[in-house]
């Protein structure tokens, strides 16, 4: 059996590369951490002959100089025809310092310098790989629990020639998902918030959602934008990007975009289409009030 699947796992320092391996390896995924980079072509070479399915490699700043031979071996991996994808994880810098701090541990690019300082470096190092990631995750406001919930989502077995779509709430006060690849505005519909019996709840329940749903012409955006989403998909599939993050935004993330994303993934994931589409909402911002 040939390799079906080569992932790449690299990002920030304490963005949550530990929990991801974690999570690929109870998915099935055979993982090999802190890889030096340069062995990353021969590895995958030898794994083609082999009966594993999935193979994840986890490389990482830890490798110091070894590291900087990542892109290159990228480039070999490309030139011998070997296709991969390169998941990159990140966090705010906020989020970094914290989880530094509560775990005493210095950043490894840090030197004698503050955290904060090895995390521009780390930032400035790994900017080029970012920007060509396939799949961005933002783990700021994940836990665990949740981060492997996300994994799990993304890359679990079986679903590996299907385009997953996470459909995102958030409210525009806590800024936008770093991990966005489409952004929706829903500030355009009536606020729920502004009905005294409807501000408490959230747009999970029914009484948010049909009032939201039912407003002036929001079915029809509804159902106009789905049939863009549908119409792209093709030419992400044909780029090799198999997983979308569209993020639906209202002010706070808790009536509208909770509705409206709900609702998106409901009727991507329950409409026939040529391509396999696998949607589901997450809702980013519900219950930071």
């Amino acid at each position: 059996m040939s390799t079906k699947e080569l992932l790449v796992v690299t990002g920030m320092s304490g963005a949550g590369r530990s929990t991801v391996a974690h999570a690929l390896e109870d998915l099935g995924w055979y993982v090999v951490d802190n890889l030096p980079p340069a062995l990353l072509p021969e590895l995958a070479v030898q794994t083609k002959s082999s009966d594993i399915a999935s193979l994840a490699v986890v490389v990482d700043v830890r490798g110091g100089k070894f590291f900087d031979a990542l892109s290159n071996s990228l480039q070999k991996l490309n030139e011998s025809g070997i296709s991969y994808r390169l998941l990159f994880l990140d966090a705010t810098d906020q989020s970094l310092v914290q989880r530094f701090e509560s775990t005493r541990r210095p950043h490894p690019l840090q030197a004698k310098d503050r955290i904060v300082d090895g995390i521009e470096r780390e930032r400035t190092k790994l900017e080029e790989l970012r920007s060509g990631a396939d799949v961005v995750i933002d783990t700021s406001n994940l836990n665990v629990h949740q981060l492997e919930k996300r994994i799990g989502e993304i890359f679990s077995a079986g679903m590996l020639d299907a385009i997953r779509i996470n459909v995102l709430s958030f409210g525009y006060k806590y800024g936008i998902p770093v991990d966005s690849d489409l952004v929706l505005d829903c500030r355009f519909i009536p606020n729920p918030h502004w009905i005294p019996e409807l501000r408490p709840l959230t747009g999970l329940i029914k009484e948010v959602s049909n009032k939201v749903l039912t407003s002036e012409g929001v079915s029809e955006f509804v159902k106009s934008y789905v049939g863009v989403i549908r119409q792209m998909m093709p030419g992400y599939l044909r780029e090799g990007k198999k997983y979308v993050t569209i993020a639906i935004g209202c002010t706070g993330g808790k009536h509208r975009s909770v509705a409206i994303a709900e609702e998106i993934a409901k009727q991507l994931s329950t409409e026939k289409s040529a391509i396999e589409i696998s949607a589901h909402a997450t809702h980013r911002d519900v219950g930071r009030e």
